[in-house]
């Protein structure tokens, strides 16, 4: 009977202990359940500004807006480039168009200068493509003036005149700086512009 008795004690005191280990690590795990939830905050989405936003949001304000000029000011000088390849293009062509009635207009020009009619246009063309705005009658004034003197000046040739032309200078200054004197550029100018209306005046 006592054996019985003790047998009954020592199962009813480990049940005992068995519950309230159970109870312990119940209570422990609500507490931790809580914990996470609370730093979720606002139903467990991300803490506001997290990400490429926040990273975005930061950079304007310790630049004080200066990223978000730069972003505008990139888009400007963009346009920008785009406007002024647009104008280029634009007078290339019209001179372009200018260039094909001269020589509709004058076919002697090219035998007066010893090439093909395709031949002045295409070299023209390529011309336009450095300089837009080179006419077309600065481009045959500056054929001639150099087959004129490079027997007796090597250093004059076209590439160099239409250079100096599309660096702003004027046609006599371009001349002037090539070695020319003053009396030397000027004769070279009137001898290519007569010989010019000259061939324009044959039909």
């Amino acid at each position: 009977m006592q054996k019985s008795f003790r047998r009954g004690a020592y199962l009813a005191l480990v049940s005992l202990a068995i519950l309230m280990l159970a109870s312990t690590s119940f209570a422990q795990g609500k507490g931790h359940g809580g914990g996470v939830g609370g730093g979720m905050g606002n139903g467990g989405g991300p803490p506001s500004g997290f990400g490429v936003d926040r990273g975005s949001d930061k950079a304007s304000a310790k630049s004080g807006g200066r990223s978000d000029n730069g972003l505008e000011n990139a888009s400007m000088n963009s346009n920008g480039r785009s406007d002024t390849g647009l104008e280029r293009a634009r007078r290339a062509h019209e001179n372009m168009r200018n260039a094909d009635r001269d020589l509709e207009d004058h076919p002697e020009l090219p035998r007066m200068l010893h090439v093909s009619a395709n031949s002045l246009r295409n070299g023209y063309q390529t011309a336009l493509t450095i300089n837009p705005n080179l006419t077309f009658g600065n481009y045959v004034a500056a054929t001639r003036v150099a087959q004129n003197l490079s027997p007796r000046f090597p250093n004059i040739t076209r590439d160099r005149i239409l250079a100096g032309l599309a660096s702003g200078r004027s046609f006599g200054r371009t001349l002037h700086d090539l070695g020319l004197s003053d009396r030397e550029t000027k004769d070279a100018e009137e001898r290519a512009r007569e010989e010019i209306k000259q061939a324009k005046k044959t039909k």
